[in-house]
């Protein structure tokens, strides 16, 4: 349930307002040097602090409690922890009895019995993908030279990314975003059909992201638009180098040797400033809702190192399977 991995998995725990959030990586190669300073750069990148981002401001200080030592992974399981230390909690006592319209509160609520930790979203908050950035810069290490980069090309539909937050400001609301995310240097045959081709590994863990609604790879939908003389990629060299890459760097669930490229939906935040009408479930009564606290406008601005981190863990983890990662780590 909230373990992900062949060889190498990751196990991820904590709650929004709980103590504290993190991850264990198990299988992670011996001899990785962990430079804190990559960590900083990549945590940054998923911090708020942007505008259109939330006030709640968190350290986000790693704290390793396994698997280093003299400042290299020893082999053993390795877990890092982030404590949580900004926390309103009473901004979130009226979900229990009024869901959130789009949120897992309502969902949540029925599958625990009312036993979850509701507080901050509890285990379904964003809060947890701290675990999953960390994870991505080992992984990062892992599989290079392979290169991972994502960003946010679209956000409420357009193009200029500070017009549409400034657009969600102004009207109160939240708004959604579209990203991209290229691997660059990938080696043919990685991928394992049928059920752990890699669109499935990496489609399964991307949606393991709160808020992502879709992903598509390569020409995605539009290729249903598409005659198949147009859409194949003519093989121009040995290396499987295609003219064109609309199958998005993989054919038959298996690597191609071209750049991987697909592009993921992120919606808009539930947790919407504006008046909205739910039901609340001790009055039986549909009322109105005011979601109170400390919320994003646009969520899928602190995404694409999100994205970036859980994409270098599946290829990573397919390079151990196919024993294409280094034995010594820089």
């Amino acid at each position: 349930m909230n373990v992900f991995g062949n060889i190498l998995k990751i196990s991820i725990f904590g709650e929004s307002h709980g103590d504290l959030v993190g991850i264990t990586l198990d299988g992670c190669p011996a001899g990785i040097k962990i430079n804190m300073e990559e960590f900083n750069t990549d945590l940054a990148r998923r911090k708020s602090g942007k505008i259109g981002t939330t006030p709640r401001k968190e350290l986000d200080r790693p704290e390793f409690v396994s698997g280093i030592y003299q400042e290299r992974t020893t082999g053993a399981p390795l877990t890092i922890l982030f404590r949580n230390q900004n926390t309103h909690s009473k901004d979130y006592k009226d979900f229990l009895q009024q869901p959130r319209p789009g949120h897992a509160d309502f969902t949540a609520y029925n599958k625990f019995g009312g036993f979850n930790d509701h507080r901050g979203s509890g285990h379904f908050s964003g809060r947890l993908t701290l675990g999953l950035v960390a994870t991505g810069v080992i992984a990062k290490k892992v599989i290079f030279p392979v290169f991972v980069n994502a960003e946010l090309i679209e956000a409420g539909g357009m193009k200029d990314i500070d017009q549409a937050i400034q657009y969600a400001l102004r009207k109160n609301d939240t708004i959604g975003g579209l990203i991209k995310c290229k691997v660059e240097n990938v080696p043919v045959g990685l991928g394992e059909p049928f059920f752990n081709s890699v669109e499935s590994l990496i489609s399964h863990i991307i949606f393991s992201i709160p808020a992502i609604k879709g992903i598509e790879f390569g020409s995605g939908f539009q290729a249903s638009e598409m005659l198949g003389s147009e859409h194949n990629d003519p093989i121009i060299n040995k290396e499987g180098k295609t003219e064109t890459n609309h199958a998005g760097g993989i054919n038959g669930g298996i690597t191609n040797g071209n750049d991987i490229i697909f592009r993921v939906a992120v919606k808009p935040p539930s947790s919407t400033p504006k008046k909205q009408k739910s039901l609340n479930l001790e009055t039986d009564q549909i009322e109105d809702l005011e979601v109170k606290g400390r919320h994003d406008a646009c969520i899928a601005l602190r995404m694409p190192v999100i994205v970036e981190a859980v994409t270098a863990f599946v290829l990573a983890d397919l390079m151990l399977q196919e024993q294409k990662v280094p034995r010594v780590f820089e």
